[in-house]
């Protein structure tokens, strides 16, 4: 959006665009409603400095479809959250340029990341307590490579074998922000914020049983941490923590 305002302007100041035509395209730039149902923001990456994103959650396979299709046309990326199984077959059928990454419930289309494999090392790192937390994980790490963020991942490093922590302290030091997630009682985020000087954001994950209560438990423990630090954002909300991120390095950067 950026660039197309620049090309708008310099095309007025070389007299290349008529006026009229110039001002019906400004009127779309706040936000463009394709449909009486969807209202496009596309406004937010000058305002925030991040492109739109789509929450698949909630929305029907007809809805994401025309989202999708407005964007393909206009040449933009695409990061869709929140997809389930169903919907992203579906999406990938309609765009078959597309990748949908069941796992992390993320599908992209007009950009190439790669989820198979990962870094453990970079500007934000990303660490999962369990397997079991992999896939918020993921993610966080798919809209950090959305975003073209650099970024790693380290895995399965949770409290109850903390020693499995303790090889990978070098890499987080040498990162900018590190994004812990966990379920059970939430505790990792303290620990690392504890061992390094970075800023840490905590991702509580529905993983867990009983007393955790889908996520509330250690969104709670992360919360009430005594090691300081430590922003917290909401259950299961890789994309959130994973823009948060961002916004802290454009600040430093």
């Amino acid at each position: 959006m950026e660039k197309e305002i620049k090309r708008l302007l310099e095309g007025l100041y070389n007299r290349e665009i008529d006026p009229e035509l110039a001002f019906e395209r400004l009127k779309g730039f706040p936000f463009k409603q394709i449909y009486s149902d969807i209202k496009l923001d596309t406004h937010r990456p000058l305002r925030t400095g991040l492109e739109e994103a789509v929450l698949g959650l909630g929305k029907s396979k007809d809805q994401l479809k025309r989202i999708i299709d407005f964007f393909d046309k206009e040449g933009q990326k695409v990061l869709v959250t929140k997809v389930d199984k169903e919907k992203g077959e579906f999406l990938k059928k309609e765009f078959s340029k597309g990748e949908f990454f069941e796992e992390a419930g993320l599908f992209v289309l007009n950009k190439k990341i790669n989820l198979s494999t990962w870094e453990e090392k970079g500007d934000v790192v990303v660490v999962c307590a369990g397997s079991s937390d992999l896939k918020v994980g993921l993610e966080a790490l798919g809209t950090l490579l959305f975003y073209d963020v650099s970024c790693g991942m380290i895995c399965d490093v949770g409290v109850a074998g903390l020693h499995r922590l303790f090889p990978y302290l070098e890499n987080l030091r040498s990162s900018k922000v590190i994004i812990v997630v966990a379920g059970m009682e939430g505790a990792l985020p303290s620990v690392v914020s504890s061992l390094v000087d970075k800023p840490i954001i905590g991702v509580p994950t529905s993983v867990g049983y009983g007393a955790c209560l889908s996520g509330i438990a250690p969104l709670l423990g992360m919360l009430n941490s005594c090691a300081p630090g430590i922003g917290v954002v909401n259950i299961d909300n890789g994309f959130g923590a994973a823009t948060f991120a961002i916004k802290i390095l454009n600040q430093i950067s």
